[in-house]
């Protein structure tokens, strides 16, 4: 327990903040998604000369781009995450030691 503490303790933002997407990737696209549409109505919305309907479409195909960017953001933590090797240490716990054993 007081390895785990000092451990946290050590890590940086960037660490905690990156171990955080890792674990909640479909929140993180979430976010940037309703952030990304939010800011594009803001922006659009400044815009006295477009009509209504073309701030939103604006504001979605804003929201798009960025999505399309945070899940390709996401694909390139899950492939460094795979050559790694941090996930199967993070699901190793789950299994059972002798599951796999090929003793036969």
């Amino acid at each position: 327990m007081q390895q785990k503490m000092a451990e946290s303790a050590t890590k940086t933002t960037v660490e905690s903040i990156r171990e955080w997407v890792v674990e909640h990737k479909l929140r993180t696209v979430g976010g940037l998604w309703l952030s990304g549409i939010a800011g594009s109505i803001a922006y659009n919305w400044s815009q006295p000369a477009m009509k209504t309907s073309v701030k939103i479409i604006h504001a979605r195909l804003h929201a798009q781009a960025l999505t399309l960017a945070a899940l390709a953001g996401a694909a390139v933590v899950e492939y460094y995450d795979h050559k790694a090797g941090a996930k199967t240490d993070r699901h190793a716990k789950f299994l059972p030691m002798d599951a796999y054993s090929h003793k036969d």
